[in-house]
């Protein structure tokens, strides 16, 4: 076990802190972790039955846009309930309201120097509406994928966002794509 001996916030701002902590190892040893607190997110896919709906947003950090599951959280309510966040979220940046939503897990992003985690919904059995993008979200698109594409773009890097990836291993492992 690791023992926090002290915590100081270096960075904050709403979306997220940075925090750095003295920690000791077992053996006495002492040292530092620096730990990005970010509340989890909610992760939805639009699963058609032999696809997907993805959105491509601009990604500011990357400077780049790829392909990903539609996904976000609410910094104004960050315990606002995941399932009404990932309904929220589909609707705003794909403009569809799923009849069906079913929570199937939950993962964390990179533990290794985040706590944040997501929340990972399927959605299906849709109305179309209009988009509702915020923002930061303007010119995003919205396309609909087979699994076959889907699986391809991952493979040739069109898809690089590692919560859709681990959503789609957790789809695959729980036996809801054949």
């Amino acid at each position: 076990m690791i023992k926090q001996l002290s915590s100081r916030i270096v960075y904050e701002n709403k979306w997220m802190k940075v925090r750095e902590d003295e920690v000791e190892f077992q053996n006495g040893t002492k040292g530092i972790y620096g730990v990005i607190d970010k509340p989890d997110f909610a992760l939805v896919v639009p699963f058609t039955g032999d696809g997907f709906y993805l959105v491509r947003p601009y990604r500011y950090t990357v400077q780049d846009s790829f392909w990903e599951f539609p996904q976000g959280s609410y910094e104004e309510n960050p315990n606002i309930d995941p399932q009404e966040l990932a309904l929220n979220e589909l609707e705003e940046e794909t403009g569809l309201v799923a009849k069906r939503i079913e929570k199937i897990g939950h993962q964390y992003v990179a533990y290794g120097m985040s706590s944040q985690g997501f929340h990972i919904f399927l959605a299906q059995n849709f109305i179309q509406k209009k988009q509702n993008l915020e923002a930061a979200e303007e010119g995003m698109e919205m396309r609909q994928f087979s699994i076959l594409e889907f699986e391809k773009m991952v493979q040739d890097g069109e898809i690089c966002d590692t919560p859709t990836v681990a959503a789609y291993g957790l789809l695959r492992i729980q036996g809801i794509l054949k």
